[in-house]
């Protein structure tokens, strides 16, 4: 539908599905609404069979502004526990997913528009991108896992001073203090975007699963607990039958064809 909150399609033929928000007239800030749209989006693309990558993205000039701060009311407390309730486990199912995600950002991505962002595997940005913590303009700690994610990409100094001083990022800073991996022009976002979920859709879905698994679980977990976590995946792996390709391919001296199986 046009006129959704939320967007979602997903292609059989490659794998590749795509979430996007949908309220370019107020640049996609999260309302009640939205967030529950989000999470059936989310819920339904997660549990597609031959899922291989997940792309998010925001309609119109920004990625997410944010929680919808006019539609708080009178009665805060209330609103911002459904926001989150709809948009943590919808977090926590991309999370989960094996199928890697990218998070597309042509524009503004702020408070929690940021943090979903920050919890793709791969944020891909525009020269025009802006990141903004903004939480300190309303007096309350990130959500949607901004103070989860930050730290462990910029650490945990420089997280806690872009949230105290609620600093402003233009795309190159973020990619400078690895908060993105890539900056193209706007004018190539899209097409570049295709084709960095077109490689990821080519790969051994299974073994990403994997490596999702073990980066999020490294720094709680003590070395010998995560040395056993790494030898059970690895195993598991060897199961697959894109494992099998590509060790065929390896030794056939061929590029691997992986079936995400």
């Amino acid at each position: 539908m046009a006129d959704a909150l939320v967007t979602a399609a997903f292609d059989a033929a490659s794998g590749i599905a795509r979430i996007s928000f949908n309220r370019p007239d107020v640049l996609n800030a999260i309302d009640v609404a939205t967030a529950t749209a989000f999470r059936e989006a989310v819920s339904n693309v997660v549990a597609q069979t031959g899922l291989r990558c997940v792309v998010l993205a925001g309609a119109g000039r920004a990625f997410v502004a944010g929680g919808d701060v006019a539609s708080f009311g009178d009665e805060p407390a209330e609103v911002v526990d459904a926001l989150l309730g709809a948009l943590h486990p919808a977090i926590l199912a991309l999370r989960a997913c094996p199928a890697p995600v990218l998070a597309v950002v042509q524009g503004p991505a702020a408070g929690a528009g940021l943090s979903i962002a920050l919890s793709a595997d791969i944020l891909l940005a525009s020269d025009k991108a802006r990141f903004v913590i903004a939480y300190d303009r309303i007096g309350a700690p990130p959500d949607c896992g901004g103070t989860w994610f930050l730290p462990r990409k910029v650490g945990r100094g420089r997280a806690f001073a872009m949230m105290l001083l609620g600093q402003v990022l233009d795309a190159q800073a973020a990619l400078a203090a690895g908060i993105v991996t890539e900056v193209v022009p706007q004018a190539e976002l899209e097409s570049r975007a295709g084709e960095i979920a077109a490689r990821i859709a080519a790969g051994p879905t299974a073994a990403y699963g994997s490596f999702k698994r073990l980066i999020d679980d490294a720094l709680a977990a003590p070395l010998e607990a995560h040395l056993e976590s790494e030898r059970r995946r690895f195993l598991e792996a060897t199961r697959t039958q894109d494992f099998g390709e590509g060790v065929a391919a390896f030794l056939g001296k061929r590029e691997p064809v992986f079936r995400g199986q």
